[in-house]
């Protein structure tokens, strides 16, 4: 494993690339706790185990890319570290083209706390990187020239690489989680990308925000994402709520779900589908990555998809 520079996962050809991933590679520490909040006391017994396995953002877009058939290249920073070992594996393992750019802070890490019900708090360690780090110019405009579409995570320093993929005449989707409608730093991302995802969790108005990111930036699509009750789609001026669809097995975290929702909807998107259609996508994925423990690492394959989104009787 290289450890010179950049770390190339060039099993597909790099020249062909149908999916650029930007940021949002890291390690999570699992913690399965007996409610959330969690009630302060001086300790507690995990039966379940304290596990730390590879996977945030970045990782699982890219995971679910690859899994439906895209060709993917993922590229961020990693630690020369056991953190990064284990994204690397993941890479590997998955076949997922990586380059990774040394860390000498250390590769991302989290620790995630799970309740029964699924819902999580996420602790992030901000510690592992720097203001003034930057993807290496000449790298970025080689693969920006190399793919159809961008993903960009909002993690440092994805927002600095916005121009440069913009400038590549590449289309751009991000995802911008739990933003508030008002965070200056997740509204670069929101103006510029052509597809913004983001969550109702921290929106007073989810239809205002959403027309305000069309109206103010290049979007052509904004998907809010709003967990059991589905979420709400806006494409060509016509907002519409998207069913809930009842997950496959029972839902034990709800950790990747929205990452699962984005790369389906971008799989749809690049294969021709109308906005509903691709949604629908997203609708089928999210609900199935709510079935997967937080432990693992795991996406829908492309003919569960297709089945579960030509299903007529989704959750309402």
């Amino acid at each position: 494993m290289s450890r010179d520079g950049r770390d190339r996962r060039d099993s597909q050809d790099s020249r062909d690339i149908d999916v650029l991933v930007l940021g949002g590679a890291g390690v999570d520490t699992i913690v399965y706790v007996p409610e959330l909040p969690l009630p302060y006391a001086d300790s507690y017994m995990i039966d379940s185990g304290v596990r730390t396995r590879a996977g945030q953002t970045g990782d699982f877009v890219a995971l679910g890319l690859s899994t439906l058939g895209l060709r993917t290249h993922h590229l961020d920073f990693l630690g020369d570290d056991p953190e990064g070992d284990l994204v690397r594996a993941l890479h590997e393992d998955r076949g997922i083209a990586l380059t990774a750019v040394p860390q000498p802070a250390g590769t991302k890490r989290a620790v995630n706390l799970v309740g029964p019900d699924g819902r999580r708090l996420s602790l992030y360690d901000t510690s592992r990187g720097h203001p003034d780090d930057r993807f290496p110019d000449d790298t970025l405009r080689t693969l920006a020239a190399a793919g159809r579409h961008a993903h960009v995570s909002i993690t440092q320093p994805c927002a600095h690489v916005l121009p440069v993929l913009r400038e590549s005449g590449l289309t751009l989707s991000t995802d911008l989680h739990d933003w508030d409608g008002e965070n200056p730093y997740q509204a670069e991302f929101a103006y510029t990308a052509d597809v913004v995802f983001l969550s109702t969790t921290a929106l007073a108005d989810p239809e205002r925000t959403m027309r305000r990111i069309a109206d103010r930036g290049r979007a052509e699509v904004v998907v809010a994402t709003a967990g059991a009750e589905g979420a709400y789609l806006l494409a060509d001026g016509e907002l519409t709520h998207v069913p809930p669809v009842t997950p496959p097995a029972p839902v034990v975290d709800s950790n990747g779900a929205g990452d699962a929702f984005a790369a389906a909807f971008l799989y749809g998107r690049l294969t021709g589908e109308p906005p509903h259609r691709c949604a629908r996508y997203g609708a089928v994925a999210g609900a199935y990555a709510c079935t997967v423990p937080a432990t693992e690492a795991a996406a829908i394959g492309r003919d569960e998809l297709l089945a579960g989104a030509d299903r007529e009787s989704p959750a309402r």
